[in-house]
């Protein structure tokens, strides 16, 4: 609502420019008259995605790059496609206005925006940064009274993040493309997470299982147990002889005990034989030994914790997490979500410390508040942690919330109180249990308790564990009261077998972890950076495990040979700390870039790009030259991977396959197709020989007889299909080229069973199957939604693939004289039943849909992903995509053309142009005439770039 005259008379019209509607929306309410709130929904200007959007100035290197690197690294910027609209928007409202208040988020992306938005819009009012770190309307009126000035140095800081993430990405993913697959991208976060999962996933293929086997005791104090004391208890065996008995961590990943571990290995012979031997033994107390247990709250939410906390409790993945968080921050229920902070203001102290009190008691609250030093190097971003808004914090009850935003709202809310209330209280103990074994050997049993005296903040909350075996911190074990020389009956003892396991893969929660304490990246980015690994198909989700794809094998490989510089952690982390020292002051960006790009060492020396891959010492780089040279790098061996027994892995342009080296040089061995979703460490030898021994899907069925061409049965990767082989000097592109008659098998057909005459009716298809009254030719054929009928634009669907040989024209009038059925279909059974989504309270279940399976709780309905099987999904996964499904909202319906009215606008617009104006429109048209075929290569040129375009 604009703001009358008298109010722009008081005051004066301000212009508020925040980043998105909904967080528009909540500052208008709270601002009042006078204040125009407008979204840029987003950054309005940026490097451009190809050379179609680089202006025609630019040329060569920097029309590729979007960056001239020749100039101190000066970056061209273009105003989005998609935002000219707003961005004439906002030159509208600010000619209209008196003040420009700049009111995007508080880090160095929102100030990069702020910055953007002040360069593009030029205003000729005064300009106001305003920053808040929450929406409230005492923080937004605080926010207006106390504006500053533009942070010039977090710009900088942002961009060259930018640039240098650009050079990076248009760099090296050509190197993918030319090498591995087109498509491909590469970026300097992106690229050392794929390598962390696919290092956890070499580790697992490495490991060997060790078995070892102890003994479990059940023991008895001949009381009469309750719940304080109980009658029983189990402990397990931790010596023999004085000898520690092996446990998993005595173990390598090799499956051999560790060098100089004196541990005693129990196989199954051994352990059985000793229980038998304790079956009569007098067992005492030979030691008990108690300690006080302490446990202080944890942190308020940082990003990184919060994304973890959510995908162990809600099982929600770090970017669902992230657009969840979003809509509760723009509509005014948390403080900012992108923080690296622990630290809460004195307001959100006193009010976690009034709920305390409120909700819990007195005897509940510490003495002094908590404070929480910050563990993120660095620490920069928003400066409070993530906790509820406001001085007073609303209970989840209160908010009006549901769904996911309620679900994270409860956690965020629970942390923060937690964090101010007293530590967790009690007693830990350790029993020793010993007696001699009627062979003579002296056999001694080990038990922990933990009892909980004063629950102190768990009483609120206890954090999660990414090992669902993990005992959490509010678990007790209560042993009997029991003293030193005490007799005890052993009631059972059994012998256990265990087998080490391989390390667990990352999951996001994990992961993120992971990148954190490395000091990979800014704690902001990863969800984007996992998101982006995902759709890229470097990984995919079994469960909630992140499992690497054979293709980022074949893509971490070859960075890692000729890349290894760019790809390693301790780089990764001193580039992060060189960008925060540019970020403050005392480094500066340009001559850091040129060390990164053309390999200068501090003194201006040009360094080798083989040291800037492998070398040591502080050189940075040498970028341009590493990959102008790719002569060393052979593109089958960096795809390539021994499986065993002379069959390799490899992963080609259409997907990993296996193949059995030929004995014969230079001939092709036999090949088979290996699933997409399999887990590289389940391609073991005699799996790779089950693929190679079924059929290859590449048949001979014999000759056509009308045209001789010799007909195949094949195994596609959407499924067998039959097609015919061209003579090779078929032209196979441009207008003449010929394309080989091909047809999909009927589901009811096999490749080991289908014949020729099979073949040639399929090829044949569509039959036609003659015509109505009205002479409209009626055909039968096979559709990607199965067999149909089809006279004109109007399809029929028939019951079965049989139909569309033996249907007669009769049988096909009749269908047609039916009304034709508008609406659905009867529902199909589900295929799967997964239980009650956590949110929704509603059954989810698989179902199968026109796109492929999906799960539904009857309100949201989400696709299963690539990596996603009906037989395997856990209930965990189902409730984890339609936590994603939701936090995107609904689809964004597409506005209908008003090609009519425009038409009509334009007519009457150009009667009132003026000669002059007719003139340079002609010009113009001219102009565009001799530039299309520059435009037409700039626009195959951006589709080339745009897998580049999000690297980072």
């Amino acid at each position: 609502m604009s703001p009358t005259t008298s109010e722009t008379a008081q005051g004066g019209r301000r212009l508020v420019i925040v980043e998105s509607p909904a967080k528009a929306k909540t500052i208008k309410g709270y601002l009042g008259p006078g204040y125009v709130v407008e979204a840029s929904v987003g950054h309005i200007r940026d490097l451009p995605n190809g050379a179609a959007e680089v202006p025609d100035k630019y040329t060569g290197e920097v029309r590729r790059l979007g960056v001239d690197v020749d100039h101190d690294f000066q970056p061209v910027y273009v105003v989005n496609a998609d935002k000219k609209s707003q961005v004439k928007k906002l030159k509208e409202l600010l000619a209209e206005s008196d003040e420009l208040f700049l009111a995007t988020d508080e880090d160095r992306e929102g100030e990069a925006i702020a910055w953007h938005l002040q360069e593009v819009l030029k205003p000729k009012v005064p300009v106001r940064r305003m920053v808040f770190h929450e929406i409230t309307k005492d923080a937004i009126r605080e926010a207006v009274a106390n504006p500053r000035e533009l942070n010039q140095r977090l710009v900088d800081a942002q961009e060259t993040r930018r640039i240098l993430d650009r050079l990076y990405g248009y760099e090296v993913s050509p190197v993918l493309w030319k090498k591995v697959m087109r498509g491909l991208s590469a970026g300097r976060v992106q690229s050392v997470a794929t390598r962390l999962v696919v290092e956890r996933e070499r580790e697992r293929i490495a490991f060997r299982s060790a078995e070892y086997w102890d003994l479990t005791g059940t023991f008895a104090t001949g009381r009469t147990g309750d719940a304080t004391d109980p009658g029983t208890f189990g402990a397990r065996l931790s010596s023999v002889d004085g000898r520690r008995v092996a446990q998993g961590r005595d173990f390598t990943s090799t499956g051999q005990l560790k060098d100089g571990s004196n541990v005693l290995h129990l196989d199954e012979e051994n352990a059985r034989s000793l229980a038998a031997a304790l079956a009569d033994t007098a067992f005492t107390v030979r030691s008990v030994e108690s300690k006080p247990y302490r446990r202080s709250p944890y942190a308020p939410f940082r990003t990184t914790t919060l994304q973890q906390e959510a995908s162990r409790k809600l099982g929600f993945g770090a970017k669902a997490t992230m657009q969840v968080a979003q809509k509760l921050y723009e509509n005014g229920f948390i403080t900012y979500m992108r923080t690296d902070s622990t630290t809460l203001s004195d307001t959100a102290v006193a009010a976690a410390r009034a709920q305390v009190t409120q909700l819990y008691g007195a005897d509940y609250l510490p003495d002094k508040p908590r404070s929480y030093a910050g563990k993120v190097k660095n620490a920069q971003e928003a400066h409070e942690a993530i906790r509820p808004s406001g001085d007073r914090f609303r209970t989840p009850a209160e908010t009006g919330l549901s769904g996911d935003q309620f679900r994270l709202y409860e956690l965020i809310w629970k942390r923060t109180v937690a964090s101010q209330m007293k530590d967790a209280v009690g007693q830990s103990v350790t029993v020793k249990i010993g007696g001699r074994a009627s062979d003579g050997r002296d056999a001694e049993f080990s038990a922990s308790g933990k009892t909980i005296t004063f629950h102190g903040f768990m009483k609120a909350y206890v954090e999660g564990a990414d090992d669902p075996n993990a005992e959490l911190d509010d678990r007790e074990r209560r042993l009997p009261q029991v003293a030193e020389g005490d007799r005890l009956a052993a009631e059972e003892i059994t012998a256990d077998g265990h087998a080490t396991k391989p390390p667990a893969r990352y999951t996001e929660a994990s992961l993120v972890k992971e990148l954190e304490e490395r000091e990979i990246g800014r704690p902001s980015t990863y969800a984007s950076i996992i998101g982006t690994i995902l759709d890229r198909g470097y990984v995919f989700k079994k469960g909630t495990a992140l499992v690497p794809s054979f293709l980022s094998f074949a893509v971490v490989n070859l960075l890692e040979k000729h890349f290894g510089r760019l790809v390693d952690y301790d780089f990764t982390a001193k580039m992060e700390d060189d960008l925060d020292r540019i970020a403050r002051g005392e480094a500066q960006a340009v001559p850091w870039l040129k060390r990164f790009y053309f390999g200068e060492t501090a003194d201006g020396r040009a360094g080798a790009a083989a040291e800037a891959g492998n070398g040591d010492g502080d050189h940075l780089g040498g970028l341009k030259e590493l990959v102008t040279d790719l002569g060393a790098i052979d593109a089958r061996e960096v795809s390539s991977f021994p499986v065993g027994e002379g069959i390799v892995l490899r992963v080609g342009r259409y997907g990993p396959y296996v193949e059995r080296l030929s004995e014969t040089e230079g001939q092709t061995g036999h090949r088979a197709d290996v699933p997409d979703d399999l887990p590289p460490d389940e391609l073991t030898v005699t799996f790779a020989e089950e693929l190679l021994a079924k059929p290859s899907g590449d048949f001979e069925l014999g000759p056509d007889p009308e045209t001789g061409r010799m007909i195949v049965a094949k195994d596609g990767r959407y499924g067998p299909y039959v097609t015919e082989v061209l003579p090779e000097d078929t032209p196979k592109t441009g207008k003449n080229a010929v394309k080989p008659r091909t047809a999909s098998l009927f589901k009811s057909m096999a490749l080991d069973t289908v014949t020729l005459a099979d073949a040639l009716k399929l090829m044949s298809l569509p039959r036609v199957v003659g015509a109505d009254p009205e002479g409209t030719e009626i055909t039968a054929q096979n559709g990607r939604y199965g067999p149909y009928l089809k006279k004109g634009t109007d399809s029929r669907s028939l019951e079965t693939e049989d139909q569309i040989f033996n249907i007669t024209l009769d049988e096909a009038l009749a269908i047609y004289a039916q009304p034709k059925q508008r609406g659905r279909a009867a529902a199909k059974p589900p295929l799967k039943e997964l239980g009650t989504d956590p949110v929704s309270e509603k059954p989810v279940v698989v179902k199968d849909g026109r796109f492929g399976p999906y799960v539904t709780d009857g309100e949201t309905n989400a696709t299963l992903r690539r990596d996603d099987d009906v037989e395997t999904i856990t209930p965990e996964r189902g409730f984890e995509l339609l936590a994603e499904k939701r936090a995107k909202g609904p689809a964004k319906k597409t506005a209908k053309k008003t090609t009519a009215k425009k038409t009509a606008a334009k007519k009457t617009t150009a009667a009132k142009k003026t000669t002059a104006k007719k003139t340079a429109a002609k010009k113009t048209a001219a102009k565009k005439t001799t530039t299309t075929a520059k435009k037409t290569a700039a626009k195959k040129a951006t589709a080339a770039k745009n897998s580049a375009a999000n690297a980072e």
